[in-house]
């Protein structure tokens, strides 16, 4: 029988994503962020809860405005979104695509009572919504 294609986001999220806590300094976000290829990442507590999200767009002037000034760019807790869209693992992968259309974020992190559990992309929907029409 073939591979079944996936139909929600648990079946397509990165489980191991890389995250950050509100202490974490500008700087190290920025080469986290290269590291991992990733236009932006969740911001948790000491527990994992999500209580932010800082996207490269945030940061980039920040850093380049520190460089100049020969300053240490300042923490991520005072940069970050407080206000974050995220999805539950049990969305339907169709319905996050519509979402995604607009000009909604590339990254989605996917919390499960209240913490946080992987991130999905719109390259993950992408992929999921390719596998769906050859199924």
């Amino acid at each position: 029988m073939p591979n079944k294609a996936p139909t929600i986001v648990r079946e397509i999220m990165s489980r191991d994503c890389y995250r950050v806590t509100g202490q974490t300094s500008v700087a190290t976000l920025a080469e986290g962020l290269a590291l991992h290829r990733l236009p932006g990442v969740p911001v948790v507590d000491e527990r994992d809860h999500l209580i932010g999200f800082i996207s490269e767009q945030d940061v980039m002037g920040k850093v380049l405005e520190s460089s100049y000034l020969g300053d240490e760019p300042p923490l991520v807790r005072e940069m970050m979104r407080n206000e974050v869209l995220s999805v539950p693992p049990t969305k339907s992968i169709t319905d996050l695509a519509q979402e995604m259309l607009g000009a909604k974020p590339k990254v989605y992190p996917v919390v499960e009572q209240g913490r946080l559990v992987g991130i999905v992309t719109r390259r993950d929907v992408l992929s999921a919504l390719i596998r769906m029409r050859h199924s």
